[in-house]
C-alpha cells in the first residue's frame, strides 16, 4: 500500500488557494479513482482506493499545514507503513508556476509542512511531487501571502493543468515506479 497524502489547509478560505495545491492533487486523483475521501481519522480525511495492483490511501491532513506531520505519521503507523510507502504532494515556490518535480527524498525547501513530516518521521527519504507555484509577482508581497492568496485570472488554467498532470504522474509513480515518473514528468 501506497500513502498518498496531499498538504494544504482545512477550510474554504484556503480552498482555491496556492498553498492547498495537494489537497486539489488528492481531489483530482481521487474522481479519477472513484475513491471519496471522506473518512475521518488521525486529524485527517482519507479514502482507499486502487492503482493498478496497488492499494493507495489517498489523504488530506486537517491539522493545517505546519502539523501536517501529526496526521501523516499517525496514519501510517495505523497502517504498519513506512517512509518507503509515502508520497507527499505539496506547493513550491522554487518552481515556476505548473512545473513538476518528483523527488526521492529532499529537504524541506523552508516548507513547513515538509519540515513537519520530517521532524514527526526522523527523516527526509519518502518520495515527493513538487508543484511550482512560483515566488510573489511583487517584491513587497510576502510569500504567506502570496501562497494563501486566492487563484484568478490565466492562474486558474495553469493550475488546472498541473493538478491533471501531477494526478497522472501519481498514478505513473505507483504503478511504473519512480524512476520511470521522474523520466515521464520532471521534463514537463
Amino acid at each position: 500500500m501506497k500513502l498518498i497524502a496531499g498538504l494544504g489547509n482545512p477550510g474554504r478560505e484556503y480552498a482555491a488557494t496556492r498553498h492547498n495545491i495537494g489537497f486539489m492533487v488528492i481531489d483530482r486523483l481521487a474522481r479519477k479513482l472513484g475513491v471519496a475521501v471522506e473518512k475521518k481519522k488521525f486529524k485527517a480525511l482519507f479514502g482507499q482506493g486502487q492503482i493498478g495492483s496497488e492499494k493507495v490511501l489517498l489523504v488530506k491532513p486537517q491539522t493545517y499545514m505546519n502539523l501536517s506531520g501529526e496526521a501523516v505519521s499517525a496514519l501510517l503507523r495505523w497502517h504498519k507503513l513506512g517512509p518507503a510507502d509515502l508520497i507527499v504532494v505539496f506547493d513550491d515556490m522554487d518552481l515556476p508556476p505548473g512545473k513538476l518535480r518528483i523527488r526521492q527524498s529532499g529537504g524541506a525547501g523552508g516548507h513547513r509542512g515538509m519540515e513537519s513530516i520530517i521532524m514527526s518521521l526522523g527523516t527526509e527519504g519518502f518520495a515527493r511531487l513538487r508543484i511550482g507555484v512560483g515566488k510573489p509577482p511583487d517584491p513587497g508581497f510576502s510569500g504567506t501571502g502570496y501562497v494563501l492568496s486566492r487563484l484568478a485570472g490565466e492562474d486558474v488554467k495553469v493550475y488546472e493543468e498541473s493538478v491533471n498532470l501531477a494526478a497522472e504522474a501519481l498514478h505513473c509513480l505507483v504503478s511504473a515506479g519512480l524512476e520511470s515518473a521522474m523520466n515521464e514528468y520532471n521534463r514537463k
